[in-house]
């Protein structure tokens, strides 16, 4: 993004009435989320606005001396988008559909999807999503007729369906979370189709498809990367490359975002003025394109927030950019919230927006200090990026607990690649509608670049350290918004003096590409660590210098990930994946990453629906091994001494969760400790594990199923374990761990420790048993 030049505008901008538009903006979509609030709040800021804006009416009409009419804008804007909030919530309320859902009622539902479907993995399989709009509900005996938003909740049947598309299905209802849908339809059984979607929708479906084909020879990074840049398809991407790039600070290219409508319409403003297009006719086509990447990208509300901002971009590039793109900033904002006021507690919208003013108010002054002693290219590669990741740090942080350190590297150096792929991606996919060879060498170049845009992800999110911890509390969160304020103040002239400027770049690389050693950690004589990986499992067991056995990978890459290099573990002589649930294998790649891992060892009891197929893949892949256990197996690696004592045989008929009671259990010995290492067994696989070994003693308990209510007693009581350890997610949605079994362990004695309270947890042999914790 080309920044406008700002020495005859600061004068302007320096004025007030340049950001009493953006402000107005600011106070509606504060007003707006605040109206979301409980009742009482909500009726106080809707009339009590109004009448505070009829006063100031009243008062400019008796007044000599003109009131603002901001000042009364202002006012009026705020109480419309809190009346606007209230009214469509209220609407959503009164629905017939809300008081189907609240009875948890079946019933048969004529809808129109709204969004794509989309897929996820849950703890009993793939889950389908689809955003949708119910126009006709049968249900408690009654017909129901008008719109109502719903999401639909499905297998692989609904996967099929496709946006725009008019479907009946059948499910029961529930109630939704949020205010902004009247239910959650569970859908039973496969969809019929009604009604086909548009001929816009099947236009942008086919050429969605032609972008596709257009890589579809090309290598996983390609195949996966390059729909998501252009129209935000992100169906094809590995959960690895997810993983690295949410880990160094390059999300916002796998979403809709401005930055795509405005490379795209960018591209085509420049070809229409290349052909003698002037004046309106640019306004025609800008106009033209902003459409059609709205039809591409799906008309969904992520879709057009970015429509909206990216315009703003677009805007701010002409003359006189900064300040007029801060106007229509303002204009966007409170246009998007009055007509739709759940935008403004929409997370996606505030990094959005707040990216679009970074970059309109921050980035020019930043990029003119440091054009005093860098090239001007290179001065506005760095602020541009500096200025939007500055701008949304306390969101990222709110959302994921962390700040990246290395996001506006990264972003430096796939920026140069990311013009070139979307544009050429879209040419390709055009091209192909009527040539598919033709389609696929016009994309080869956008190909090779999300090639350069993958490899700058993997090795930026394998440096010492790519990310800071932050939490979410909300001191931490404070700080955090109180140091990105003064760096805001500040940053203008440390920037514009290299002698400031170079130590401070040269320190942060060397906090980011050095390990620098966690005071304490890892302990001295740390045998086992229990990693905190989140809602999932996580362990590492030391078999020396540099190796260790891991159990589980945990839900995601990056914690599994930064919990081995903290660790200093280079190498994986065994890997165990008790069973294939996502909280146990989807941080697989976090593991293989940059490692050396010896085997795969799994359950013999393998539900290919349930993420086998994946760990082979990715196994494959990485060229390592799977093998199956078998029941009293052993062996030893080092000082570590293994048995496998479970699943003995296949989940009874009657399993309440067969991947669960497939799960491996390990006994584990080591400097004279002896470890039990549950899975995710359930009551009836625990109740034959006591059976089978009655006399079973440990010291350590890794407790079974992130220590849910499902529990064997008797199983726990006869350990005789000094020490249980929980590894559960902060927060999660499962009651983890449940109140009953706390207050089991708490009757027999051990000492208790949870990853969500205290990270990672590391037993240390020191001639007895002493834990150490990094949280």
């Amino acid at each position: 993004m080309t920044l406008p030049a700002t020495a005859r505008e600061e004068p302007a901008l320096r004025e007030p009435s340049d950001l009493r538009l953006p402000a107005v903006a600011v106070t509606v979509w504060l007003a707006s989320l605040a109206a979301r609030g409980p009742l009482s709040v909500r009726l106080l800021l809707a009339f009590g606005g109004a009448g505070v804006a009829l006063a100031l009416l009243r008062r400019e009409a008796r007044a000599a001396s003109s009131l603002s009419v901001t000042v009364v804008a202002w006012v009026l804007l705020a109480a419309a988008a809190a009346l606007t909030a209230i009214l469509q919530g209220a609407a959503v309320q009164a629905h017939p559909a809300r008081w189907l859902a609240e009875q948890r009622a079946s019933v048969d539902a004529e809808v129109v999807l709204t969004g794509d479907p989309h897929t996820a993995s849950g703890r009993f399989g793939d889950v389908v999503t689809v955003p949708a709009r119910a126009v006709r509900l049968v249900g408690r005996g009654h017909e129901f007729t008008g719109s109502a938003p719903v999401l639909l909740l499905g297998d692989s049947g609904l996967a099929r369906s496709r946006l725009g598309e008019r479907i009946l299905v059948a499910g029961r209802m529930a109630v939704s979370d949020g205010g902004d849908l009247a239910g959650v339809i569970s859908v039973r059984g496969s969809p019929r189709s009604l009604a086909p979607p548009g001929p816009f929708h099947r236009a942008a479906d086919r050429l969605r498809a032609s972008i596709r084909d257009s890589v579809a020879d090309r290598g996983v990074a390609a195949r996966g990367l390059l729909p998501a840049l252009v129209d935000g398809d992100d169906g094809g991407l590995t959960d690895d490359v997810d993983s690295d790039f949410r880990t160094c600070g390059l999300t916002h290219l796998l979403a809709v975002s401005g930055t795509n409508l405005t490379l795209l319409v960018g591209f085509l403003l420049v070809v229409a003025r290349g052909v003698g297009v002037r004046a309106r006719g640019l306004m025609v086509v800008g106009a033209f394109g902003v459409v059609g990447f709205v039809l591409l990208a799906r008309p969904e509300p992520s879709v057009l927030r970015a429509a909206a901002m990216g315009s703003v971009a677009l805007l701010g590039m002409g003359s006189g950019g900064r300040a007029r793109g801060m106007r229509a900033w303002g204009a966007a904002v409170i246009a998007l919230v009055l007509l739709d006021p759940w935008l403004a507690g929409s997370p996606g919208f505030a990094l959005s927006a707040l990216a679009t003013a970074g970059i309109l108010l921050l980035a020019p002054g930043w990029r003119d200090a440091m054009t005093r002693w860098l090239p001007r290219w290179l001065a506005e590669a760095i602020a541009v990026p500096l200025a939007a990741q500055l701008a949304c740090t306390p969101i990222v942080a709110a959302l994921s607990g962390q700040v990246s350190l290395i996001a506006v590297l990264a972003n430096l150096l796939a920026g140069p690649a990311v013009g070139p792929a979307t544009v050429l991606g879209l040419l390709g996919g055009a091209v192909g509608l009527v040539h598919a060879g033709l389609g696929a060498w016009v994309a080869w170049p956008a190909a090779l670049a999300c090639d350069w845009v993958v490899a700058v992800a993997r090795r930026c999110a394998d440096v010492s350290l790519p990310a800071l911890d932050m939490g979410t509390g909300a001191v931490s969160l404070t700080v955090l918004t109180a140091l990105c304020l003064a760096l805001v103040v500040g940053l203008t002239p440390l920037l514009a003096r290299r002698w400031l400027a170079m130590p401070g770049a040269l320190a942060m690389t060397v906090v980011v590409l050095v390990p620098l050693p966690t005071p304490g950690w890892s302990p001295r004589g740390w045998v086992m660590v229990m990693c905190d990986v989140g809602q999932g499992d996580g362990l590492v067991l030391a078999t020396g210098p540099g190796q260790a056995m891991v159990v589980d990978a945990g839900p995601d890459p990056a914690p599994m990930k930064r919990c081995l290099d903290r660790l200093g573990v280079r190498r994986v002589p065994m890997l165990v994946l008790t069973h294939f649930h996502a909280d146990h294998v989807d941080g697989l790649p976090g593991v293989l990453a940059g490692r050396e891992v010896g085997a795969i060892w799994v359950t013999p009891y393998a539900l290919p629906e349930y993420g086998a197929a994946q760990v082979h893949a990715q196994a494959a892949a990485a060229g390592v091994p799977v093998r199956v256990v078998e029941p009293d197996q052993s062996g030893a690696i080092s000082s570590v001494r293994w048995q496998v004592l479970a699943p003995r045989e296949a989940p009874p008929p009657g399993s309440g969760s067969p991947p669960n009671d497939s799960s491996v259990v390990l006994l584990v010995r080591v400097h004279g400790l002896t470890l039990l290492l549950m899975g995710d067994e359930e009551p009836g696989s625990q109740e034959a594990l006591h059976r089978a070994f009655p006399d079973l003693r440990a010291d350590v308990l890794k407790v079974a199923h992130h220590g849910s209510a499902k529990q064997d007693p008797e199983l726990i009581a006869g350990l005789g374990a000094r020490l249980a350890l929980i590894s559960v997610g902060e927060g999660n949605d499962y009651g983890h761990p449940a109140p009953s079994l706390v207050h089991l362990l708490r009757r027999l004695g051990p000492m208790v420790l949870r990853t969500d309270r205290a990270g990672d947890i590391a037993v240390v042999e020191d001639g007895g048993l002493r834990v150490r914790t990094r949280g």
